[in-house]
């Protein structure tokens, strides 16, 4: 019912995508949007003490100085700012801003190519464990999301962030996307007769979708269920017209299995901006310092 194709946009990463900031206005935190050449979100937030503090995550930052006179004209010019580009931003240390964090690396999954050629794009040891699943007894199966807190996708989601030590979205704010953005959460389940062993979240934004969360138990990995999962869910997004799939970054040091997984689905490495801090009062007084770092940016 809702497998509508999505609209003929670019693809836009979904923190910068319209579906996101109607979550986050579900939500009760509406993000400033910033129109003009380059539409960005500015997400707030307000700290203990009345600080408040301006995000830009994974904004297109291809005219910077455009992009901070509009967040002065938006009232932001006495609040600190941290910037977050999909892409690097040289430009930025020009201007004042400060280097906080060097870029991570996210990884991609060209959906443009036809099936013959992505899948001869597969790392030899994953195409393996694709025909292991393909040839096994699982059966995959797709649907809305389930507006359910308590799914059990959930449930395995937050002991895997507790045993891992990483945070994610709340629970709440990804059952906002899915209601408020209707077929754009789809969920793709692995099964074993009855009995679910993995499942993948995916989130669709325009023409572009993001890996959103995933698990799958010990006897799912022993079938290859999330290699089958990911490329049922890269080939029905095909053909759906979307056409790219950001399957998350990528850290060969505190997960070089997760790493390889992800690079052998065929996935080509992206680096970002890495992470700004930017206070407008300071105007351009701490670019020879920002400079020091520009390379590492």
């Amino acid at each position: 019912m809702f497998d509508q194709a999505p609209s003929a946009v670019a693809p836009a990463p979904l923190q910068q995508h319209p579906c996101f900031a109607v979550a986050l206005t579900a939500m009760g935190q509406p993000p400033l949007v910033l129109d003009g050449d380059e539409r960005v979100l500015v997400l707030q937030r307000r700290f203990r003490g009345g600080l408040r503090v301006a995000m830009l995550s994974r904004a297109t930052l291809a005219q910077p100085h455009d992009c901070l006179q509009r967040l002065r004209a938006a009232g932001l010019g006495r609040t600190p700012i941290i910037l977050s580009p999909d892409a690097p931003v040289p430009a930025l240390a020009e201007l004042g801003a400060v280097p906080l964090m060097t870029p991570a690396t996210v990884a991609e999954l060209d959906l443009t190519a036809p099936v013959e050629q992505r899948r001869a794009a597969l790392h030899p040891k994953w195409r393996n464990r694709l025909k292991h699943a393909e040839n096994g007894p699982l059966r995959v199966t797709r649907q809305a999301m389930p507006l359910d807190p308590g799914h059990w996708l959930f449930a395995a989601e937050k002991a895997q962030q507790a045993r891992r030590g990483y945070r994610g979205w709340p629970i709440a704010l990804t059952l906002a996307y899915g209601a408020r953005n209707p077929g754009m959460a789809k969920l793709f389940t692995a099964l074993d007769g009855k009995r679910p062993v993995a499942a993948m979240l995916v989130l669709r934004h325009g023409t572009g979708a993001t890996y959103h969360i995933g698990h799958t138990d010990t006897y799912g990995r022993a079938l290859s269920a999330h290699n089958l999962l990911l490329w049922r869910a890269a080939a029905w997004l095909a053909a759906k017209g979307h056409t790219r799939l950001e399957v998350g970054l990528i850290d060969t040091v505190a997960s070089p299995g997760l790493a390889r997984f992800k690079l052998g689905s065929g996935a080509q490495v992206r680096k970002m901006g890495g992470t700004w801090g930017w206070w407008p009062p300071l105007g351009r007084t701490l670019a020879p310092l920002a400079r020091l770092d520009r390379k590492r940016m």
